[in-house]
């Protein structure tokens, strides 16, 4: 090691250190308050860009290494560019002032940004590129400034093994706030009010954190020590301490990627979902930070601790791989138990904890043992955190990007968990390579000691990923019901995606379904086969020339291969964001698809159906949307007032749009949303329903910018001619034997559910109110009583139906309502 400068403190130097160490801990609470701060920006401005440039896989990849990317570039900056002379709680308190104005300009700008964004963006490599400028505008400002609040607030303590230690305290604090701001954002902020909102109160902390560090900072001298003296070595082999914490960055956030993915499926992917997991991962990694900063400057070689820490990340991976895949979704739970979501969440939260807790500790410590391994007494503590936070950063965004956008995918969530425990093998060692630096390390001993811990190591490492179990084909199928389903089903086949793990399977009676999301999502059962048909056949034959139509969610591709049928159709675009979907999936089900994949007039693109049509300047004649549940996180931005109204703006003159509402797993408040909603770009909307045995199970929405008029012979004639053969085959195979069996499905106009909406809340792209509404009722089965509230003031409709006079007759006695309307 280089030798160091020493000196005797000055006074005023020692009048600074004295009151530092009186306000460093009402600093952690700032941190705290910067940390709920900064973590509801995240989830405000992942929404915000989400909406404008879509949620694929590939979008939600840039907008995570641009955030990332962000507040690495600070930690890094900060130092090389503010000087040591400059107060440091009058720095961090101007930071968090520049954070809040940022933050309150990305809200009001983002129209702006849309606008510009959808004039120039289009598909293929410039289509990224654009993405990844709009990311960058709005995320890199604000995040530079989140990254280097650390570095700043670091240069108030010296680099002493007490001070370093008081560093990770720090990180610790951030962190804890952080699981704070993901908790309040994702149960009450978002849920309750909207993004509007959630940014104020971000604001809010902000400008507190700064007016306290500002005063603070008046009360409070600063001496800064002189640059000269400042430490310039570094210990023999840091370079190996930096290499550790970046793969520990990795690996963490790899890690996060898969369990989250994992754990949406033994919960159901909702916003509460994903905030909890999030919020126990954040706690994990506080708690660790605290203890680690506890340890670190205890210890005389805080390397050897950090080293212990990868190794013992190694049996935490697998400890978590095993539970997450073989045990937790085996436990004897049935969730349609409770009709009270928050005794279900209560339940979430301890199987959550129990699952990956072990591993975020072990990361959270890792952090403040990196700081007390490389610190040396007179350097820049900025350069420090700013160096350490930086290759942990590093490491994290190509962890997370690598395992959602390539590992998962590429090679499934067993191989790559299984890797994550060999790289952590190897950070454990190269944390231990310093010691090869030392000179006792040449001796015969040390180099027989080395040798055996590498032996022993491997032989542990090899160990551990043999016992990462395969991802379990009834957990993809059922997910949450895994315990209490599918015991007799075959399977033929399962996937793991860019977005989704899909599953087709057999039924003992010869059914075949399709899984996503833990679930049953399509299946050749009758009554979802009469709802996938009745919304394709309903799109073409409501229009009176559809030449092009557009397909929002693949599926199974029934909808999309009723669509594919009509003879006057010319082109069909199937939008999907899960690649595996039409190019595997849907040919399990060519039968009863009528092959449309392979359908010439059928064109596939792979993309989030909303950023598609902002993209696009095609028209349609119709477009039809049956995405997955609306309680799946990021559903709700298709079913937004905007999002209808975005579809109006591509219809061709006479064009319908066409919904699919399921009534069944979901709760009145959130089916109210979805219909209101519609109704509210199409105020003449008509419902459409499917019935099983007589009880309601989802229904159709139609709606088009002209008022709605359905002529019943002139759509009886089109399907009695010769050319429309497939399709009238195609209806009776679901128990539609003629125009009029077609319509007599018919169960409300808007007008005539306006008493049972008055009190719908309407979804908007600002508070995407639907996935919270939806989220409270994914484990209930109360669609007839739904149905029956909803028909409950239907009449037959004058005004819709045309057609003569026996026809008419013969549907009023054929459309029936529970009420006996």
């Amino acid at each position: 090691m280089r030798e160091m400068s020493v000196h005797e403190p000055t006074l005023d130097e020692s009048a600074s250190v004295l009151a530092s160490r009186r306000v460093l801990p009402l600093l952690l609470f700032l941190f705290v308050g910067s940390g709920c701060s900064a973590l509801i920006y995240e989830i405000v401005w992942f929404q915000l860009l989400e909406l404008v440039i879509g949620s694929s896989t590939i979008s939600l990849g840039i907008l995570l290494g641009t955030f990332m990317g962000g507040m690495c570039l600070g930690s890094l900056l900060f130092p090389r560019f503010i000087s040591r002379l400059h107060h440091p709680l009058r720095v961090y308190a101007f930071m968090e002032l520049g954070i809040g104005f940022i933050g309150l300009t990305i809200f009001f700008g983002m129209p702006l940004v849309g606008g510009v964004y959808t004039a120039w963006a289009g598909s293929g490599f410039f289509g990224m590129l654009v993405r990844g400028m709009v990311a960058g505008v709005c995320l890199i400002p604000p995040t530079l400034l989140m990254g280097a609040t650390l570095p700043a607030v670091s240069r108030w303590v010296e680099t002493t093994p007490r001070g370093v230690s008081w560093l990770g305290f720090f990180y610790g604090g951030n962190i804890g706030g952080a699981v704070i701001g993901s908790l309040l954002a994702g149960f009450y902020l978002l849920r309750v009010h909207d993004i509007a909102f959630a940014t104020f109160v971000a604001v809010a902390l902000n400008v507190v954190v700064a007016l306290l560090s500002l005063g603070i900072s008046r009360a409070t001298p600063y001496a800064p020590s002189d640059s000269n003296r400042e430490a310039t070595g570094q210990r023999a082999g840091s370079w190996t301490i930096y290499l550790t914490i970046a793969i520990s960055g990795m690996t963490a956030l790899a890690a996060e990627v898969i369990w989250t993915r994992l754990l949406s499926l033994l919960f159901g992917a909702t916003v509460y979902t994903f905030s909890l997991i999030l919020a126990v991962f954040l706690l994990g990694l506080g708690i660790g930070s605290a203890v680690g900063s506890t340890l670190a400057h205890q210890m005389r070689r805080p390397r050897v601790a950090l080293a212990w820490c990868q190794m013992l990340l190694c049996a935490a991976i697998a400890w978590s791989a095993y539970m997450l895949t073989q045990s937790l979704p085996y436990w004897p739970i049935d969730p349609s138990i409770s009709a009270e979501p928050w005794f279900n969440l209560q339940l979430d939260l301890v199987r959550t904890l129990w699952a990956i807790l072990p591993g975020a500790i072990l990361w959270g410590a890792s952090f403040p043992l990196a700081l007390g391994a490389l610190a040396s007494r007179g350097q820049d503590p900025a350069r420090l955190v700013g160096g350490v936070y930086a290759a942990n950063t590093v490491g994290a965004i190509v962890g997370s990007l690598g395992a959602s956008l390539l590992l998962v995918a590429w090679i499934g969530s067993q191989h790559s968990q299984q890797l994550l425990i060999i790289l952590s093998a190897t950070a454990g060692v190269f944390a231990l390579m310093p010691v090869a630096f030392e000179p006792e390390s040449i001796k015969e001993k040390s180099n027989l000691a080395l040798s055996v811990f590498l032996i022993l190591a491997a032989a542990y490492t090899v160990l551990l990923a043999r016992r990462v179990p395969e991802l379990s084909p009834r957990f993809v199928e059922y997910g949450r019901f895994a315990a209490v389903r599918g015991a007799q089903n075959k399977t033929v086949y399962v996937g793991e995606g860019l977005t989704a793990s899909v599953a087709v399977s057999d039924l003992p009676d010869g059914i075949r379904n399709y899984h996503n999301a833990g679930k049953v999502q399509a299946s050749s059962d009758p009554a979802d086969m009469k709802l996938q048909r009745m919304l394709g056949h309903l799109t073409t034959l409501v229009p009176q020339n559809p030449r092009s139509v557009l397909v929002i969610g693949c599926g199974a591709g029934v909808t999309a291969g009723a669509v594919s049928i009509e003879p006057k159709l010319e082109h069909e675009t199937i939008v999907e964001i899960e690649p595996l979907v039409p190019r595997v999936v849907s040919t399990y089900f060519a039968e009863h698809n009528f092959d449309v994949v392979r359908n010439p007039k059928v064109t596939v693109r792979v993309d989030d159906g909303r950023h598609f049509l902002l993209t696009t300047k095609e028209k349609f004649d119709g477009i039809t949307s049956d995405p997955l549940d609306p309680w799946v996180k990021g559903a709700a931005a298709l079913y937004t007032r905007e999002f209808f109204e975005l579809a109006k703006q591509h219809l061709n003159p006479g064009g319908v749009v066409t919904q699919f509402v399921q009534l069944y797993e979901s709760n009145e408040e959130a089916v109210k949303s979805e219909i209101a909603t519609f109704f509210e770009a199409f105020p003449n909307g008509v419902v459409f329903a499917n019935l099983v045995n007589g009880q309601g199970y989802d229904v159709v929405l139609l709606g088009q910018v002209e008022p709605t008029k359905i002529d019943v012979d002139k759509v009886q004639e089109r399907l009695n001619l010769p050319q429309y053969a497939r399709m009238t085959q195609s209806l009776r195979q679901i128990g539609i034997f003629s125009a009029e069996d077609l319509m007599a499905t018919f169960a409300g106009q808007a007008a005539d559910l306006k008493p049972w909406m008055q009190d719908a809340s309407i979804n908007r792209d600002r508070n995407l109110r639907l996935q919270y509404l939806a989220g409270m009722g994914l484990n209930l089965y109360k669609a007839d009583p739904i149905y029956i509230n909803m028909v409950a003031h239907a009449r037959f409709p004058e005004n819709l139906f045309a057609g003569s006079e026996p026809t008419m007759q013969s549907l009023r006695r054929s459309i029936r309502f529970p009420s006996g309307q």
